[in-house]
């Protein structure tokens, strides 16, 4: 039976390093990404099949989800790693929930009316919670990125396949909008932080996403840190 990958965000630098580690691995005969351009460095990974969606919004993506999966036969996964990368501190609320929020919403909901799709791994952030403070500033780790962060995955839930594993990293080693020198700092510090806060880095959230969805969980579960890392020990042994 073949198996084939469909990735919502793989313009970003964990949407770049999960196609790759989906070549790399191996286990997946086929990889289809949507985003609103070609990604050149994408394509450059191997053979994608880019499903373009120039004007992106809940609707045109959940339309395009479809068109893209109805051909597709054998198993499929869906992985979103989409989200405002930077700036979020500079854009309203409703401007982030539509972005995160609704066009996670449309992939999710189109995955599971393709009937093809049983599994969704969807990357959002430590500290999700959709009862966050909606005022205040948008940045990341303030309650407003948070709340936003939690609104995606209960949406995923509500509207998408039956299990949902929800990744939430902390600081991302390896992301374009991580600055340097917090990745060169933090990780000096890491003795005395709380497991789930620990950095991680994009190809490590990439491998981690891949196990879960090479073992087809039977729950819906959130992995922060510790269980993205044994998830990739789980999948190397």
């Amino acid at each position: 039976m073949t198996r084939t990958a469909i990735v919502l965000g793989a313009s970003g630098s964990v949407g770049n390093a999960l196609v790759a580690e989906l070549f790399r691995d191996g286990s997946f005969d086929a990889v289809i990404t949507l985003s609103r351009r070609t990604v050149p460095e994408v394509v450059a990974l191997g053979p994608v099949r880019e499903q373009i969606v120039p004007e992106m919004t809940a609707q045109t993506l959940e339309a395009a989800t479809l068109a893209a999966l109805r051909e597709v036969q054998g198993e499929v996964e869906g992985f979103s790693v989409l989200g405002v990368g930077a700036g979020t501190s500079k854009i309203t609320y409703a401007q982030h929930r539509a972005i995160d929020v609704e066009l996670n919403e449309a992939f999710a909901k189109a995955l599971k009316a393709s009937g093809k799709v049983q599994h969704l791994g969807l990357m959002t952030a430590a500290g999700a919670n959709p009862q966050a403070k909606s005022t205040g500033s948008g940045a990341a780790g303030m309650a407003r990125y948070s709340r936003v962060k939690g609104e995606a995955e209960q949406a995923a839930r509500a509207a998408g396949p039956a299990i949902v594993s929800i990744f939430r990293p902390a600081m991302i080693i390896g992301s374009q909008h991580t600055p340097w020198l917090l990745e060169k700092v933090l990780p000096l510090f890491s003795f005395v932080t709380p497991a789930k806060y620990k950095s991680i880095t994009v190809t490590q959230i990439a491998k981690a996403m891949i196990a879960a969805a090479k073992v087809h969980p039977a729950t819906s579960a959130v992995h922060h840190y510790p269980e993205m890392k044994a998830l990739i020990e789980a999948n190397a042994s």
